[in-house]
């Protein structure tokens, strides 16, 4: 695609905008969901669809002018401020969306995609700002079983593993009971161990013990990631070519009161711009809008600041709107519902009396800015595997 793939950085810091992927002390995609009930959404627009239009929500190409700007002194500065690491972080280094963006300016045409996002029907799910808790987060350890599986139509060549993945006992892909993909939804498996995360798309262990899977992502925690991550115009197990699992906020960081980091978040397709992805963004789709004001992938929007947090029914809610504010939210994948929150079947804290799925119907797509995302990617359909 005549772009580079990125070397090594102790400390990557892209002056184009929020291109900080690390610097750790020893840095060494289906059809909409349509759950309106709070608990699932059980499919995505997009997965990490990498070859064409999805069959729903398309559009025609839009414009791909360039939405980047200039940064000022202190834009730059905030950028740079890793202070305020989350404790809980995945990666051996301070990640982009563990970088506040608080003290970032809105972008020059953040009104425009505000109001373009507004006007195509804002949030999905009838314009509802709802959670989504069914992405469950398995440990696993030494003596887990490792399992080969059979790579379906949704494994795309370069862009995805093919290696054992260990599958704990008596655990669940998303919006599952089990392993087997019944609902026909993404069916995510994520699996954490020690040093290696594993994230797979339609994954699906039948009774008989088959198993096959689509993308599989596989992230190395201790390696020291260029901000091109897995490689430039590369999927992941989400559409935008990021992982998963560490933009989840889980039920015990609410209950501990701070989410130290950017949260994944969801629009239907056309909402979405056209073949257009921005740091930390790999990767984009054809989903799309045929507005030059489109939301690319990896765009993060940030709460305002003077949002009435009182006003929100419970400390829970007050908690994520606080993170919204901090830290923002990062575009990964289609959807309907716009938050994604780990299910607490692995966590100490439950989300029952903690916060529910429309604690935070309140917050209204005007509510929000879009941060300063620098240099604007055209996905050309090629993956450049960062190795």
């Amino acid at each position: 695609m005549g772009r580079a793939t990125g070397v090594m950085y102790a400390c990557v810091l892209a002056a184009s905008g929020l291109g900080l992927v690390g610097c750790g002390a020893d840095a060494t995609g289906g059809a909409d969901g349509l759950s309106v009930d709070g608990a699932t959404d059980t499919a995505s627009d997009t997965g990490p669809e990498v070859d064409g239009n999805p069959p729903a929500d398309t559009a025609t190409a839009g414009d791909t002018t360039a939405l980047d700007g200039a940064d000022s002194t202190a834009e730059a500065d905030a950028r740079s401020d890793t202070s305020t690491t989350s404790s809980g972080s995945w990666f051996a280094q301070t990640m982009a969306w563990e970088v506040p963006v608080d003290g970032l300016s809105p972008h020059a045409r953040s009104a425009a995609m505000i109001g373009a996002l507004a006007d195509r029907g804002g949030w999905g799910n009838n314009d509802t700002f709802q959670i989504d808790f069914s992405l469950t987060v398995l440990e696993a350890d030494a003596g887990t079983p490792l399992r080969t599986f059979t790579p379906n139509d949704d494994f795309y060549e370069g862009d995805c593993d093919a290696v054992p993945l260990p599958v704990p006992p008596g655990g669940a892909l998303e919006g599952e009971e089990g392993y087997a993909c019944e609902g026909d939804g993404d069916c995510h498996l994520i699996v954490r161990t020690d040093d290696t995360l594993y994230e797979m798309w339609r994954a699906n262990i039948a009774a008989s013990g088959a198993f096959d899977g689509g993308c599989l992502a596989v992230w190395d925690l201790a390696r020291t990631w260029p901000e091109t991550l897995r490689g430039e115009g590369c999927t992941s197990a989400d559409a935008a070519g990021l992982p998963i699992a560490p933009l989840l906020f889980t039920a015990d960081e609410v209950q501990a009161g701070e989410i130290a980091h950017a949260i994944r978040f969801i629009l239907p397709n056309t909402r979405i711009a056209h073949r257009q992805y921005v740091r930390p963004g790999t990767h984009a789709t054809g989903a799309a809008s045929a507005d030059v004001d489109g939301m690319p992938y990896g765009v993060r929007l940030r709460l305002r600041a003077d949002y009435p947090l009182a006003a929100l029914p419970n400390e829970g809610a007050r908690v994520v709107a606080r993170a919204l504010q901090k830290y923002g939210m990062i575009l990964a994948d289609g959807g309907q519902i716009a938050l994604t929150a780990a299910s607490d079947s692995t966590a100490a804290a439950r989300w029952d009396g903690l916060l529910g799925p429309r604690d935070l119907a309140a917050l209204d797509v005007s509510d929000f800015a879009v941060v300063d995302m620098g240099e604007v990617f055209d996905w050309s359909g090629d993956c450049e595997r960062t190795r």
